[in-house]
């Protein structure tokens, strides 16, 4: 039987200019490493990501940067949104080993948020293209709304234009985004989002790829030349409609949208074989 981890001396780290890359509190010379990374859409969480996941728990609930409302606290105001969390194990060029971390989406509304990395492409920032396209879109669709309102034909010249109008521009504004998401992997190599899913059967990237945990984790650990040990996913929050999500529950990385993904960003890694 071939060991599928290895003890080691873990290196005690050293001051790091990289404020997103956490150390464990407690020391882990005793814990042994992952030998190779695991199969990401199904595993048990290795020992240190369990660990990482509890540093990142407390964390969750004594922080006051931000105030984002997952349903755990009664009265709590606005919107109930639960929210999958993930850490990456990483190991440095100093051969230090730590963790990154990241939430799937946007966190209390927006992308960037201390101890968590960034997203792949940020979307939200002030006068980039999306924002300015969804103000385009929103004016459409009111205009559509005033016509709608005056009772107007639903197959009045003008009413068929401007749905037709608003159909396009989003296609296209969806398109572009897409196209500015660019993946990397152990290797450098970049790779389009819209290449990515170039050969699988739906063709295009579904709503949200490149958004969810792992993606952020391996594309920030591969600029900062980390290698990637191993990696688990918690929910955090009430459950969505759904009563698969459950509150500090582990999760394997979604298959619709990061196999493709993950696909490219883990070519290169020894990646374990899928357990029966």
């Amino acid at each position: 039987m071939v060991p599928s981890e290895k003890i080691i001396e873990v290196k005690q780290p050293t001051q790091t200019k990289n404020k997103l890359l956490t150390y464990f509190s407690k020391s882990i010379n005793a814990y042994p490493l992952p030998k190779r990374f695991p199969f990401p859409f199904k595993y048990e969480p290795h020992p240190l990501c369990l660990m990482a996941c509890k540093e990142l728990q407390d964390y969750l609930k004594h922080q006051r940067e931000w105030e984002h409302n997952f349903g755990l606290v009664v009265g709590k105001k606005g919107k109930i949104i639960g929210k999958m969390f993930g850490v990456l194990l990483v190991e440095t060029e100093q051969k230090e080993i730590g963790y990154l971390a990241a939430f799937s989406g946007k966190l209390a509304g927006g992308n960037h948020h201390s101890k968590f990395v960034p997203p792949v492409f940020d979307g939200l920032e002030e006068g980039g293209f999306l924002n300015n396209g969804m103000a385009v879109l929103n004016q459409i669709t009111k205009k559509i709304k005033t016509l709608e309102e005056l009772a107007i034909n639903s197959f009045d010249p003008k009413l068929v234009q401007l749905k037709k109008q608003r159909k396009n521009t989003s296609i296209a504004l969806q398109e572009k985004l897409f196209d500015h998401y660019h993946f990397l992997n152990q290797a450098g190599e970049k790779k389009s989002l819209r290449a990515i899913f170039k050969n699988t059967i739906h063709k295009n990237p579904p709503s949200g790829a490149g958004e969810c945990a792992a993606p952020k984790l391996l594309q920030y650990a591969f600029q900062h030349k980390m290698k990637p040990l191993s990696i688990a996913e918690f929910w955090w929050g009430q459950s969505p409609k759904s009563d698969y999500w459950k509150h500090t529950n582990y999760y394997p990385v979604c298959i619709g949208k990061c196999a493709p993904i993950l696909a490219h960003m883990l070519s290169g890694i020894e990646v374990a074989e899928k357990p029966f």
